[in-house]
């Protein structure tokens, strides 16, 4: 079993807060033409075990390098936007919308995040059509950080947040 396969046979928490309805060919074809990318194979794959919602406190921070305005040495991945329309819940349809207010650069595919700040695909590097990177985005610092090249490898890097006390290493 690969190290994805492993994350994503545990990746959703039982929550139903933000899952949106089973997601379909044609929710997958609007979303990519109302952002204008091509979403990564790896998150389709995520979103159709279960379209969004609680990310498992088994896989909810990403370790960095560097401080960030949320932690010394990670930032939080609690959630994962789903795609749909369902009420009162946003998802990564809001983009558009988000960025616009938020003053985030363009083209970046929101992934979760409370508006101070997001962890995003960027299409920066890449373009609309490629494989995007995973960053951090401070709005409030009007800052970025590069997580992780690609969003397999992004989702392969989360870990919990036990490591934070010592106790567990991430892996």
């Amino acid at each position: 079993m690969t190290r994805f396969d492993e994350v994503r046979a545990s990746f959703w928490n039982y929550d139903d807060y933000g899952v949106q309805p089973p997601l379909t060919a044609e929710m997958v074809q609007d979303a990519e033409r109302l952002l204008g990318v091509s979403l990564p194979a790896s998150l389709l794959t995520l979103l159709r075990v279960r379209n969004g919602g609680g990310v498992a406190d088994r896989w909810n921070v990403f370790p960095t390098r560097v401080p960030t305005s949320w932690g010394e040495d990670h930032v939080p991945f609690g959630d994962l936007m789903g795609i749909g329309r369902r009420e009162r819940m946003t998802s990564l349809l809001d983009t558009p919308y988000l960025v616009e207010e938020w003053d985030l650069p363009a083209p970046i595919v929101l992934l979760s995040g409370d508006g101070h700040y997001w962890v995003a695909l960027d299409y920066r590097g890449c373009g609309r059509q490629g494989e995007p990177s995973v960053t951090w985005f401070d709005a409030d610092a009007e800052s970025d950080l590069v997580l992780a090249p690609d969003f397999e490898s992004f989702v392969e890097g989360l870990t919990s947040t036990d490591w934070l006390d010592g106790s567990v290493q991430p892996v």
